[in-house]
Formats: C-alpha cells, structure tokens, sequence
C-alpha cells in the first residue's frame, strides 16, 4: 500500500470534485510590453486592474515597457568586486606596503 497523504484520481491545481466548470473569468485586456532587445510581450490583466509601468521581459529579464519607441532603460549591473578590490579602495600603495612592512616585522619578532 502507498503511504502517505496522496489523494488518488486528482492533481495538482485540479478544482473539486465532480465540479465541471470552474466559473466565468474575469475581462481581460492584452497590453504589450518591450524591452530595450525589441522582446515583445503581452500579458493579459482584468479590465479593472491597474495596469504597471513596466513588466519583466519573459525572454531576457530586462524592464519592458508599454512604448515600444522608447524601452525601460536596462539597469547598470557593477561587476563582482573582490575583498582585495574593497581594500584596494580604502588604502594607497604606500598604506598597504607600509601595513606590510609592520606585519613582517612583528612576524620576525623585530
């Protein structure tokens, strides 16, 4: 016998039992959206709904937005910065050697 709490003859997302219409759905109005990469898309919303001012472009990521002549600008990604990069920007040359300096003397116990 299978265990556990699994319901047979049924889904996932299936509605009640022996319920053969699900109900009416709502007005729907399909507004387009592109993205700077000229990606069309349309996503359907109920005709009381506010519409965004942009929507995320399914293929690429990118903002999408309703004019297709003047895109959502692409946001500006800063590339991965290491520890050594963040020290780099705190200290001069001549902070880090002299850092360094003192840990090789205290190193060799001068």
């Amino acid at each position: 016998m299978a265990g556990g709490s699994a319901i047979r003859g049924s889904r996932v997302g299936a509605g009640p039992m022996g319920e053969a219409v699900r109900g009416e759905a709502a007005p729907r109005i399909f507004v387009s959206f592109w993205c700077s990469r000229a990606h069309e898309s349309k996503p359907s919303f109920a005709l009381e709904a506010e519409v965004p001012e942009t929507w995320d472009c399914p293929r690429c990521g990118l903002p999408a937005g309703p004019d297709k002549e003047n895109p959502p600008i692409p946001p500006k990604v800063e590339p991965y910065k290491t520890h050594l990069a963040y020290v780099k920007e705190r200290r001069t040359e001549k902070d880090g050697a002299a850092i360094l300096q003192e840990a090789i003397d205290k190193l060799h116990g001068k």
